[in-house]
């Protein structure tokens, strides 16, 4: 359903991207914010399966600032390879290529931005930091409590598991007390990595009812 792409930052620095379009007129477009997993088999599916729902959908592929076009799966080994890369994360940067994402859908019409993992924490990052965004969805952003004294300028949703080993419900709850106006979900007995179907972590019934009320609040929103 999608296409490989390139993009190019605000600093020229070009970086690859998957985009999937829907096959009638688009609701409105969203950027998909990778795991540290890469641009890989599932942030590419979730790409797909909102451009069945009627967005268009671009992933960038933000570890290209040091590692070319990296796509892991998730065995012990790869996770522990994937992790050796988080030194180089710099959010400033990834939100130079967050919005040149954003710079390719605006055209589209309503835009919004939803992550997973370290992209949940750039996905709340990006409603605070970039301009023309109407909606941000967080999925276990594990960095989220860390950043949040910062004021976002969209409507923001949150998904966490209750047995999430890397977030403690304390920070949940410093995201809740510092971001009253944001709707935050805590799943019962879901861990870490929930919503993706080939991590040993998915939890069928927590990532049906997490996309039922991102698909609902991007309804709501992206107008």
């Amino acid at each position: 359903m999608g296409k490989q792409f390139k993009l190019t930052a605000a600093d020229q620095h070009i970086l690859g991207a998957y985009r999937a379009d829907p096959a009638g007129k688009a609701k409105g477009a969203l950027i998909v914010v990778q795991e540290i997993f890469g641009v890989n088999h599932h942030i590419r599916a979730v790409c797909d399966r909102l451009a069945a729902e009627g967005y268009v959908a671009v992933a960038p592929a933000v570890f290209d600032r040091f590692v070319r076009d990296f796509e892991s799966g998730y065995t012990p080994d790869e996770i522990a390879h994937a992790r050796s890369y988080l030194g180089h994360l710099n959010w400033d940067n990834m939100m130079k290529d967050l919005d040149a994402a954003l710079g390719d859908i605006k055209s589209v019409g309503p835009c919004g931005v939803i992550g997973f993992c370290m992209g949940g924490t750039a996905a709340f990052l990006a409603a605070c930091r970039l301009n023309g965004l109407k909606a941000s969805i967080c999925y276990y952003g594990g960095m989220i409590a860390k950043f949040a004294d910062e004021k976002p300028k969209c409507a923001v949703q949150m998904h966490f598991g209750e047995k999430d080993a890397g977030i403690p419900l304390s920070d949940v709850e410093t995201i809740k007390q510092k971001q009253p106006q944001a709707e935050v979900y805590v799943y019962p007995t879901a861990q870490h990595g929930f919503h993706c179907d080939e991590r040993a972590s998915f939890n069928k019934d927590a990532s049906a009812l997490a996309w039922k009320r991102s698909l609902d609040f991007l309804a709501k929103h992206m107008k």
